[in-house]
């Protein structure tokens, strides 16, 4: 394809900064008190996905929890949240994770549009503390987003709001559900992490310190 992308839209937590960890550690300590037991394979499946969903799938450990009303649900999820957020008050520019600034200089010198597509509705505060607010051009609301990752809607919302056709929108994932709505969305998807669990990105590394705008135009122009 000739055409070169006009945007990127990043997912958050494992992309700009690792706050999947303050993630573990809220889930866990609510888990703790509601008598379940999660570990960090567990957390894998809670990626990318909404907090009332992550909620519903340690929910679901314990069949005591299944007739939980939604008014108890939203009560515990917010709970976790404030545990959440007591652990991001420590997050500072030096958790920005590596490469990933050098990478956003590389897009801003290609005047595309920058966007953040998180599950996360804590995503402005984690940015002010990371002092990167002011670099993103939109950043999503995921209060107001409908259905979450892999449904494509957050990062369509993105591109709708900068007026840009989907094929010419990048999305950065490090969660399989993050990349499922990438390639839902008819974008080209970059996936940060292992083939084992991101084998659908159009374009896989390791890690945040290989992001390359040469090297991911160039699959970019090449794909089918």
């Amino acid at each position: 394809m000739g055409n070169l992308p006009k945007a990127v839209i990043f997912d958050l937590d494992g992309v700009i900064t690792d706050t999947a960890e303050y993630h573990f550690f809220a889930w866990k300590q609510l888990a703790e008190e509601l008598g379940v037991t999660i570990d960090r394979a567990f957390n894998e499946r809670l990626k990318g996905v909404s907090r009332i969903e992550s909620l519903n799938r340690i929910l679901a450990l314990n069949p005591e929890f299944k007739d939980m009303s939604e008014e108890e649900k939203s009560r515990l999820a917010a709970k976790k949240n404030e545990y959440y957020k007591g652990f991001i008050a420590h997050l500072t520019p030096k958790d920005v994770l590596p490469g990933v600034k050098q990478f956003i200089e590389e897009l801003r010198e290609k005047d595309l549009r920058l966007a953040i597509g998180s599950a996360s509705k804590n995503a402005p505060e984690v940015l002010k503390r990371l002092e990167l607010e002011q670099i993103f051009d939109y950043v999503v609301d995921a209060a107001k987003i409908s259905k979450g990752k892999p449904d494509p809607e957050t990062f369509t919302n993105a591109a709708d709001y900068f007026g840009i056709p989907y094929e010419q929108c990048i999305g950065i994932e490090d969660s399989e559900a993050g990349i499922q709505a990438i390639n839902a969305a008819g974008m080209f998807s970059v996936g940060i992490g292992q083939a084992s669990d991101l084998a659908k990105a159009n374009y896989l590394i390791k890690t945040t310190a290989e992001l390359s705008y040469t090297a991911i135009i160039k699959c970019y122009n090449h794909r089918k």
